[in-house]
């Protein structure tokens, strides 16, 4: 997903330029070398050597709003408080600011929170290879590593999902029920930001043309833009996730394919909508140290730090995103619970997008995607 501040739940304003915190407290780590004594043994994630970072200063950059507030309370101030750092804020992300710091050696930001797809192109490029003797990677579910460079930041989901008022007893179910206006009429969402496309547009498009789940890679864009065509004068198009949740709950569009969290937020909120959980497509934020940073042992602390259970557990309750470790075990509501895209149940429904293919065509495909929405 491209860099922006409105994504799945994450509304409102980038924090505040700048948060001092600073303490100690109780926890282990490993590393070795220059840089911090972060202690010995091997790495366990949500943990820190208690005061291990004093005079060690990092900043973190988010996507601000709800989603920046709740990294802050789950994981940014406790590793704060145990490790004795202080850390500044920025945000919202920006990968062209990403690129101009590294390439100009002159890197302010150590720890970023970004889209996937970008974490995965830019390893070893403009992010440093995970030094794994200091981030423990053990606890990350199956499938949620998709490079070397960084690690899944949460975990959501593109869903459809249907007004269960228009529908009745008989609501669309599939891919292809999404696409067939004649049997489910209706104004469906869609997300239509020139110069930006999300992993699982172009997938469900082909899904619904009869395309098998093994043979998607590679995309073939011309194909499921027909296919898109075919539907074109009933789709509203968003361009900001809080558009999309807007969509849902003032009633305009019958189906929309948006974030999970977006999606939640409007059913919490009151709107009469379903998930359709069949072949839904996953997706997360990463979380990478770029080349240049000046304390990178202290970062990947800070990685390590914030895949912790108790840390993503408590960040699902913030902001109902997904845990990214196994033992992370959140107190929801059903609701909320009903959202997680981690769980056995929604892992056995979702279809595997190639993020690696993604990676590697992602600007191609952008490209496509504009030239069709200009069209």
């Amino acid at each position: 997903m491209s860099a922006r501040g409105c994504r799945a739940m994450m509304a409102g304003g980038a924090l505040a330029a700048s948060l001092l915190l600073a303490a100690c407290g109780g926890g282990g780590s490993a590393g070795s070398g220059k840089g911090p004594d972060l202690g010995s043994g091997p790495a366990k994630a949500g943990t820190v050597k208690a005061g291990a970072l004093k005079g060690t200063t990092l900043t973190f950059v988010s996507y601000g709003g709800i989603y920046q507030d709740g990294q802050t309370k789950a994981a940014i101030t406790p590793f704060a408080n145990e490790s004795g750092a202080k850390i500044l804020q920025d945000g919202p992300t920006d990968n062209a600011k990403v690129k101009a710091q590294v390439t100009a050696g002159n890197v302010t930001w150590d720890v970023i929170d970004t889209t996937n797809i970008f974490a995965a192109q830019q390893c070893g490029k403009l992010f440093l290879p995970l030094d794994t003797s200091i981030v423990d990677t053990s606890k990350i579910p199956d499938g949620h590593m998709t490079d070397k460079c960084s690690i899944p930041a949460m975990s959501y989901g593109m869903i459809l999902v249907y007004n269960t008022k228009k529908y009745g007893a008989n609501p669309p179910a599939s891919w292809a029920d999404f696409f067939d206006t004649q049997k489910f009429p209706g104004k469906r969402g869609l997300e239509g930001s020139a110069g930006e496309i999300d992993p699982g547009i172009l997938e469900g498009a082909l899904l619904a043309d009869g395309v098998a789940p093994d043979s998607m890679y590679p995309i073939d864009v011309n194909r499921a833009l027909k296919k898109l065509s075919t539907i074109r004068k009933d789709l509203v198009f968003w361009s900001t996730g809080a558009q999309s949740q807007q969509f849902l709950e003032s009633g305009q569009v019958d189906m929309e394919l948006l974030w999970s969290g977006r999606a939640y937020s409007a059913v919490k909120n009151g709107a009469p909508y379903k998930p359709i959980w069949d072949q839904w497509m996953p997706e997360a934020d990463a979380i990478a140290v770029p080349k240049g940073a000046k304390n990178p042992k202290a970062a990947f602390a800070l990685l390590n730090y914030y895949l912790g259970a108790d840390q993503q557990a408590k960040l699902t309750e913030l902001t109902s995103y997904s845990p990214v470790n196994v033992d992370a075990k959140p107190t929801l509501d059903d609701l909320a619970k009903s959202f997680l895209t981690t769980t056995p149940e929604r892992q056995k429904d979702m279809f595997k997008v190639d993020n690696t293919w993604w990676a590697n065509n992602h600007d191609a495909m952008v490209t496509a995607y504009t030239n069709w929405l200009n069209g």
